[in-house]
């Protein structure tokens, strides 16, 4: 198998380039992000890349590198990925879809209490010198109504330790989820607006949910209530919270994520609701605990590792998913094809043409890809290797060992 590169991107925690080098692969690590061409040139002779929320990977980074054969996301969201072109390349792509649950979770629970305590208007006037000891506008969550939007891995854990606070949840999902604890399901989300008195957004990044959240349904919520938002920037019409701060109708904010973010540390971040005293912004960190980062490290780059190595597209977000154990002593190939029928009969009269004995194999499909792990007997001749690389249908063929 020869030399295998990776290129890391965006201050990835050391345990990915640890787990990867263990291995064998050499690494090349970034702190930033990179643009289209920066990432086009950067990626010259490189097979796996490992990116946080910044770097995109589009179609046509994708198709001026066809040696790339695996992208990591390490974060919870893919959209910054082009899934579907990755998948038609045959190109993995992974994510970290439970290593920062807690963190985000926590951070949301901390900034409703500074926001029901008024926090941050009493710090700000601290450190201008002035004290304003009051009660006046300051509550307890125990007893407050949590309005979910999202009820996935960070919204079903956030409604488990928002109601062992005390909290009354409801929460509304365009799927059908199950309530965790005594959490309600609300109908619409207009219904849960019309109820919470604070509203967090747990929404996925999906195209469709772009700016779903504006005017409307700001006008919806309680007078008063209080907004947080720690899933995505574009899901929210920024000016039109603004407009509702200003007003009073909405009590207060803590915003995570924003439609234009800086590319790196140090960059100048310019948004509508800054120097506002009853509003959080943070800089995109919901995640970055130092134990999520860690956490996210050693799950990605160990699924691209296994990839590389073994063919497992376990827990991948794009590619059918098969993980085989290696029988001892036997060659696998991996055969990443076209979902058609007759593929699986097509490879296997290939191994019969040549003499080729399977000891293993496994098949699994995902939408318009098959995918075929196969461990043989004996070592496969380069005839072989090229008839099934030839074979009508044929995205990637690999053979690992």
């Amino acid at each position: 198998m020869a030399p295998v590169r990776a290129l890391l991107l965006e201050s990835l925690h050391p345990k990915a380039t640890e787990i990867l080098t263990a291995a064998g692969i050499s690494v090349e690590n970034h702190a930033g992000a990179l643009d289209e061409d920066e990432l086009i040139d950067a990626l010259d002779g490189v097979q796996l890349l490992g990116i946080r929320s910044k770097t995109q990977l589009t179609e046509r980074v994708i198709q001026a590198r066809p040696e790339l054969i695996a992208v990591g996301a390490f974060s919870i969201g893919t959209n910054q990925i082009d899934l579907a072109a990755a998948a038609r390349h045959g190109i993995a792509a992974f994510n970290a879809p439970f290593s920062n649950t807690r963190s985000v979770v926590e951070m949301a629970v901390s900034e409703m209490i500074s926001l029901t305590r008024r926090l941050p208007d009493h710090n700000s006037k601290l450190h201008a010198g002035v004290w304003s000891k009051s009660a006046t506008g300051a509550h307890e969550i125990r007893g407050r109504t949590l309005g979910i939007v999202g009820y996935g891995n960070i919204g079903s854990q956030l409604s488990v330790i928002a109601e062992a606070l005390g909290m009354n949840v409801i929460f509304y999902d365009n799927a059908e989820k199950l309530a965790l604890g005594n959490a309600t399901r609300m109908p619409t989300l207009e219904s849960l607006l019309a109820e919470a008195d604070i509203v967090t957004l747990h929404v996925d990044g999906r195209a469709g949910n772009s700016g779903f959240f504006g005017r409307p349904q700001f006008e919806t919520m309680k007078p008063g209530a209080l907004f947080l938002n720690l899933s995505r920037g574009f899901i929210v019409d920024i000016q039109a919270l603004k407009e509702q701060l200003e007003s009073g109708h909405i009590g207060g904010a803590a915003v995570d994520v924003f439609p234009d973010e800086p590319k790196k540390t140090g960059d100048l971040f310019v948004s509508p609701l800054q120097n506002m005293p009853n509003v959080i912004l943070t800089p995109h960190i919901g995640g970055s605990t130092e134990e999520a980062q860690r956490d996210i490290g050693i799950f990605v780059a160990t699924r691209l590792r296994d990839y590389v190595f073994h063919g497992s597209t376990s827990l991948s977000v794009n590619l059918p998913n098969l993980s085989l154990d290696q029988v001892q002593g036997s060659h696998r190939i991996a055969h990443l094809h076209e979902n058609i029928p007759g593929v699986l009969a097509a490879v296997n009269q290939v191994f019969a043409e040549h003499n080729v004995n399977i000891d293993a194999q496994l098949l699994g499909t995902r939408g318009e890809l098959g995918y075929v792990v196969t461990d043989v007997a004996s070592g496969m001749d380069e005839d072989a290797v090229s008839a099934l690389a030839q074979m009508p249908g044929t995205v990637r063929l690999r053979v690992l060992s």
